[in-house]
């Protein structure tokens, strides 16, 4: 159990072991909710997960491209597909 302090502008300061515990880092969005006078703090993603782990994928490198033109995907896109059939 940790004791924080609430600062002038009710700002109060998560212990470091807490916030390593949950995977807490500056920016990220906690939800707030009283429950018959218990604050309840969740941690919360704004964004779709789909797209995190789309971004998760460009990151790892799991990304076709960059292309000039939308042409030179779709052939790229054509050749992929041609080696999945030819593999089967």
């Amino acid at each position: 159990m940790s004791i924080v302090k609430v600062k002038t502008k009710g700002q109060v300061t998560l212990p470091t072991a807490v916030r390593k515990l949950i995977g807490l880092k500056v920016g990220d969005l906690l939800k707030i909710n009283e429950n018959n006078g218990t604050i309840v703090l969740t941690p919360q993603a704004m964004i779709d997960r789909r797209l995190a782990q789309s971004f998760a994928d460009f990151k790892a490198g799991r990304s076709y491209g960059p292309f000039n033109s939308a042409d030179n995907m779709i052939k790229d896109m054509q050749q992929r597909v041609k080696k999945i059939k030819n593999k089967k």
